[in-house]
């Protein structure tokens, strides 16, 4: 309540019979969101219904952001006050002239587990493409529901929200279009002022579909572009739904902002896909059900020789593990080798059981590598001329299980 009402505390009686050290507390944190002048008359009405001086308040003025009063103040009022050394505004002054609003130690709204791009809190998008942000992720089609910008070779095109203040981020959700098996690239920019940007995802050499989660440092942010870089299909990027919020339930990423999942990425709930292989049921591969099959159904397949099962996660993750489900309704053994790859272009081997028999779940663990793509090919059936997988998930869920089960 405190900080999402900073400037009304401020002006209550109970403000100014705080502690000094709770008032520290209070304004040194950068979700007390109020106008740094705000702060700085605050404290100056603190001191003078307390009877501090300032040689006594020296911590307590600390907790002003001087780099983020304006200019006129600081060589008025806060100059001729004496609460700083002339050298500290000197400082502050040389801060901002010499660096983008970015670098500064910010303060923002925060508001924990809530998007605030929305059309209630007064969001904006540009080109007025509003569909974005009115929560409708169900009725799209080629035609509407959607918001759309030119894919151009010097990325000067994109989709800008303004959010309605500045708000602490550190997530977005949003949805690509994703009506048939297309994949797009793309990056995120952030902002406070809509003219230095900052880029907090790169997904422009990677290929993506559907819906996105992404997680990068909590910033203070007003503005966020969205710049497509390649679509699969045409020359345009679209985009379906948009979300940014502040999340404590985040994955950990990597140095290079990809995430590494905790739990099963491969799988309908995460957008993943299957994008070659047989089956009465598309996806069933990565529906989750480890007991409904039989001879004629609860399997993805490819004939022997040819072809391969494919599954597309719906965007990079760091992997090191995977699980999958052999058909083992009777004694047969199979053999098989799984590739990854991030491009569909190059690929790289994580395991090769060419050579051997196996039969039910198998696990596989290796060293954590970047991957969208998983290939599974079978390579022999001691049954008839057809590889049959009825389940495949990564990271691999409960190892320790699966461990047992091919003991």
């Amino acid at each position: 309540f405190v900080d999402m009402n900073a400037s009304a505390v401020m002006k209550s009686d109970g403000f100014l019979s705080l502690s000094q050290q709770a008032l520290i507390e209070l304004l040194s944190s950068d979700s007390f969101f109020a106008p740094e002048l705000e702060i700085y008359q605050g404290i100056h009405k603190w001191m003078e219904a307390n009877e501090e001086p300032s040689s006594a308040c020296k911590n307590l003025l600390k907790t002003v952001r001087l780099q983020l009063l304006p200019m006129k103040e600081l060589l008025a009022d806060v100059r001729h006050t004496g609460f700083y050394d002339p050298n500290e505004i000197l400082d502050a002054i040389t801060v901002i002239e010499e660096n983008k609003p970015s670098e500064f130690n910010q303060r923002g709204m925060l508001i924990p587990e809530e998007n605030v791009a929305t059309l209630q809190l007064d969001a904006m998008v540009s080109d007025e493409q509003l569909v974005l942000l009115n929560g409708d992720t169900e009725n799209y089609s080629g035609e509407h529901g959607y918001a759309v910008h030119n894919i151009t070779k010097d990325n000067s095109r994109g989709i800008t929200i303004q959010l309605n203040q500045q708000y602490i981020i550190n997530c977005v959700r949003m949805l690509l279009w994703d009506k048939d098996n297309r994949s797009y690239s793309y990056f995120i920019q952030v902002s406070l002022n809509g003219a230095d940007w900052v880029t907090v995802v790169d997904r422009s050499n990677y290929l993506c579909r559907s819906w996105q989660e992404l997680f990068f440092k909590e910033r203070v942010i007003r503005y966020l572009r969205i710049v497509g870089t390649y679509n699969s299909m045409n020359k345009s990027f679209h985009l379906v739904s948009f979300a940014c919020l502040h999340t404590s339930h985040q994955f950990p990423i990597n140095d290079a902002g990809l995430i590494i999942p905790l739990e099963n990425v491969a799988n309908i709930s995460s957008s993943a896909t299957v994008l070659e292989g047989v089956s009465r049921s598309r996806n069933a591969l990565l529906n989750g059900n480890t007991r409904d099959y039989d001879w004629d159904s609860g399997y993805t397949c490819h004939q022997l020789g040819s072809g391969c099962i494919i599954v597309q996660l719906a965007q990079p993750y760091i992997i090191s593990s995977m699980s999958l489900l052999l058909w083992d309704c009777d004694e047969r053994t199979y053999s098989y080798y799984i590739e990854v790859s991030t491009d569909q272009r190059k690929w790289s081997r994580v395991v090769d059981k060419s050579s051997e028999a196996c039969r039910s779940w198998q696990l596989i663990q290796f060293d954590p590598l970047a991957v969208t793509f998983i290939k599974i090919v079978g390579t022999h059936n001691t049954a008839n001329e057809v590889f049959h997988c009825v389940h495949f998930e990564c990271p691999a869920g409960n190892i320790s299980s699966i461990k047992q089960s091919m003991v």
